[in-house]
């Protein structure tokens, strides 16, 4: 059943020229342990993020692309991340207002389920 197989969303950010670097050491320090919680409870299966090694080349849509295989649709489903970010991050006002700047530094942001397509 499709419903009970791994799932991956790549999730494609374009940043704000200048601040690539404080985009991802916000990511890094407030979303990487979110989603390393995540992986740790099974409800994620894996999490990569990769850059172009160049900048410049081709059409330039994005300069951040995560890609995250869920479990299953179920886990796409259940925003668990809510009691995650109070234990992790004591300080809301902080975690808040740091969150709040990483997706300042966002100019454009869009999500895509992939469907794998095995090859004959």
């Amino acid at each position: 059943m499709i419903a009970d197989r791994p799932v991956q969303v790549a999730y494609f950010y374009r940043i704000a020229w200048g601040h690539h670097d404080e985009f991802l050491e916000l990511f890094e320090r407030n979303h990487w342990p979110i989603l390393r919680e995540g992986v740790a409870s099974g409800r994620l299966l894996e999490v990569r993020l990769q850059t172009p090694r160049f900048h410049g080349d081709g059409r330039a849509d994005w300069n951040v692309l995560v890609t995250i295989t869920y479990r299953d649709w179920a886990a796409i489903e259940e925003h668990s991340e809510g009691g995650i970010v109070e234990r992790l991050y004591p300080d809301q006002v902080s975690f808040r207002s740091e969150e709040r700047r990483r997706f300042e530094l966002v100019e454009a942001h869009w999500d895509v389920p992939l469907e794998e397509r095995p090859l004959p």
